[in-house]
């Protein structure tokens, strides 16, 4: 039996995580917005880089997060 390969969406920088797009088991395709994060007054999307599966979500609306943390992991 083969593997999983997992890979992580991290935060690029630090923000207030305002929303998540997605739902574990949800399939996600290259530039999928899978969260949305606030930071000084402004909305950043983050985008998904790859296509594969939502595994887990690692985070919740509320949460502030620094750069490097897991946001979402993917299943390719």
């Amino acid at each position: 039996m083969a593997r999983e390969q997992v890979t992580e969406i991290l935060a690029e920088m630090v923000a207030n995580v305002m929303s998540i797009a997605v739902s574990q088991g949800d399939a996600i395709a290259v530039g999928d917005t899978v969260v949305l994060l606030e930071s000084m007054k402004m909305e950043i999307p983050v985008l998904s880089d790859r296509a594969g599966t939502v595994r887990a979500i690692k985070v919740a609306p509320g949460d502030v997060v620094q750069e490097g943390d897991v946001l979402i992991e993917v299943v390719l």
